[in-house]
């Protein structure tokens, strides 16, 4: 699928000691999960935990262009990335929703259905998780943070 003519708002900012932190925001298609993960893999290059941030973004960004109005024709998402010495937090941020708040199903490890396994990955992949309502009070973020043994490079 061709990439959007949109152009993406990126933002970067490292200060000392402070973690990096990084966003960018995605026009609410399919198509822009890669990006998505794209961005992501860019701002960990360098961390062991990479696939499974990778993964896990993929995860949330489907869900945010699937049950909320990110999805919608003129509807976007972002993504944010804070990352320090051996861990990382992202945030994928969406436009909001009519139903609950996101939670894993738990679902049968032997269920054989297409959907619905999402969130029960992030849990079991993620050192932490969470969702919240946006500051801004135009939608929700769900988030997760990864931990690793290492060096001090982030």
């Amino acid at each position: 699928m061709a990439e959007s003519n949109h152009t993406p708002q990126v933002t970067t900012r490292q200060e000392g000691g402070d973690p990096r932190s990084a966003r960018r925001r995605f026009p609410g298609q399919p198509g822009q999960i890669a990006y998505a993960r794209r961005f992501v893999a860019r701002q960990l290059a360098e961390s062991p935990e990479l696939t499974t941030a990778t993964l896990l973004t993929s995860e949330l960004a489907t869900n945010a262009i699937t049950h909320s109005a990110s999805g919608c024709d003129t509807g976007k998402f972002e993504v944010c990335v804070q990352l320090g010495p051996g861990w990382a937090r992202v945030e994928v941020r969406d436009l909001g929703s009519t139903t609950e708040a996101p939670r894993p199903q738990h679902r049968d490890p032997y269920d054989t259905a297409e959907h619905g396994r999402g969130l029960d990955m992030v849990e079991a992949l993620a050192s932490k998780w969470g969702t919240e309502p946006r500051r801004d009070g135009r939608g929700r973020q769900v988030w997760f943070e990864l931990v690793w043994d290492g060096d001090d490079r982030p």
